[in-house]
């Protein structure tokens, strides 16, 4: 069977159906940065608090992708873009299925992140810069890698022996070795209810 025999299967609910079922929008936040700026503690806390709001929220983090979806893959420049495609492809449905989804990955590319964006509908993917030095991400080093890498056990370490391309134009921008993880999610939480939030079913306006 080839290409040309497979087709798109429609769903019998449309979009404004499915968002009105749970109330919600579904989107795509995407924290990318070195490791150790802070990113799954960041994805960690917002979706709890997301969900204290009876909001569906789901963080996908990179260690647990790696351990399943992408468990094929290494850390190649062509494997870590396959990973990403992967990992969008995800993302989108989920997003389709009105899903707030957390995504905590380094995603060091920048063409790569681009065209997870590309995927989504407007306005349905936040790229949000987690931005800590490499000197702090490297002293925090909560995992013992960049001590590896420096000795050269670990190749193609983002930061160290492979790049990290930063966003060009992020929607947001965290400094986690200047602000609290409760400050930068604080700061998320302000920037995506506004895009995700719809009236309950049986409440009325908030005022």
């Amino acid at each position: 069977m080839s290409g040309r025999d497979l087709h798109w299967q429609d769903s019998a609910i449309s979009a404004e159906e499915r968002r009105a079922a749970i109330s919600q929008r579904g989107c795509a936040i995407w924290l990318t940065g070195l490791s150790g700026a802070g990113k799954s503690s960041i994805a960690r806390e917002l979706e709890r608090r997301l969900i204290g709001r009876s909001l569906v929220a789901y963080t996908l983090d990179g260690d647990n992708i790696r351990h399943g979806l992408c468990g094929d893959l290494g850390f190649s420049p062509a494997d870590r873009r396959e990973n990403i495609r992967r990992v969008g492809e995800v993302v989108r449905l989920m997003v389709d299925a009105g899903v707030i989804t957390i995504i905590a990955l380094i995603s060091p590319y920048r063409a790569d992140r681009d065209a997870v964006r590309a995927r989504l509908p407007e306005g349905a993917f936040l790229e949000v810069f987690v931005d800590a030095p490499l000197a702090v991400c490297e002293g925090r080093d909560p995992k013992g890698l960049y001590a590896r890498a420096r000795a050269g056990l670990i190749p193609d370490f983002t930061g160290i022996s492979a790049p990290y391309e930063p966003p060009s134009a992020p929607e947001l921008i965290l400094p986690t070795a200047e602000e609290t993880t409760e400050r930068c999610v604080q700061r998320l939480l302000d920037r995506l209810l506004p895009l995700v939030a719809l009236e309950r079913r049986g409440e009325g306006p908030e005022g």
